[in-house]
């Protein structure tokens, strides 16, 4: 009889997995070398899923490499984390694939000492990335445990440039408006124009515009100096569509 054994790594991922699933953190399980086999994986992923399709910006490749993904996932995800896909995260939203994910982030040609709005936090994996590559990011989720458990994991990754509200995003975030960046991360059915109102002169918005369940365009939004707005198509896509607090509002 043959016994086949699984390779090291094999087991210290499903040790993490499981001592997940007893709610144990993952980097309590550090010892055994598998936050090494995620940075492995994390920087295979910048390589394989990310570089090869022409993200060059060197910043943004750094933040996908520092960001540990599969600490945004739930515990049943972490096996998949880095995948060239999106993962469920709960409530009917999900984790956006790495690769868009890296294409959003240099799109929206993110610079020290900038302020950046998500509309979006899910579970708070792109504001992570942001938050390495701007002064603060304010993120807006509408489905509140999300929104909290959001706030769990920024606050596990000392992300203390990340300010996360629940609330209906359409609206933006007037407060603290004007932004340098403006990432959506769910589709609205056109581009909201509080958002547009609250993009500084000089800023950049990227957004999926499109019907629920279907393809999307992705599209930067770019306005001047002199508040004059251009749109570029960049890709089809598809996203969960922009949730609100009231389908019945009006633009």
């Amino acid at each position: 009889m043959i016994i086949r054994t699984m390779p090291h790594t094999v087991i210290r991922r499903f040790a993490v997995i499981l001592l997940a699933l007893l709610g144990i953190p993952a980097k309590e399980a550090t010892a055994a070398g598998v936050e090494g086999d995620f940075r492995r994986d994390r920087e295979k992923m910048v390589r394989e899923q990310i570089e090869t399709r022409g993200v060059r910006d060197q910043r943004v490749l750094a933040a996908m490499r520092s960001v540990p993904r599969h600490r945004f996932v739930p515990a049943d995800q972490v096996a998949a984390a880095y995948l060239d896909t999106p993962l469920p995260i709960g409530y009917d939203q999900t984790i956006s694939q790495p690769y868009i994910v890296a294409l959003m982030t240099e799109l929206a040609r993110p610079s020290a000492g900038e302020r950046a709005l998500e509309i979006g936090t899910g579970s708070g994996y792109q504001a992570a990335v942001l938050a390495q590559l701007v002064d603060h990011v304010y993120t807006i989720e509408i489905v509140e445990p999300l929104a909290r458990q959001a706030a769990r994991n920024l606050e596990g990754e000392k992300a203390g440039n990340v300010t996360v509200r629940v609330g209906d995003g359409y609206g933006g975030w007037p407060e603290h408006a004007p932004f340098d960046v403006i990432l959506v991360t769910a589709a609205p059915d056109h581009i909201p124009q509080p958002l547009l109102d609250q993009l500084k002169p000089g800023g950049r918005m990227v957004v999926p515009v499109g019907p629920v369940h279907a393809i999307q365009q992705l599209k930067l939004i770019e306005k001047d100096e002199a508040g004059r707005v251009r749109t570029k198509r960049i890709a089809d896509v598809r996203f969960v569509p922009l949730k609100r607090d009231d389908p019945r509002k009006k633009p």
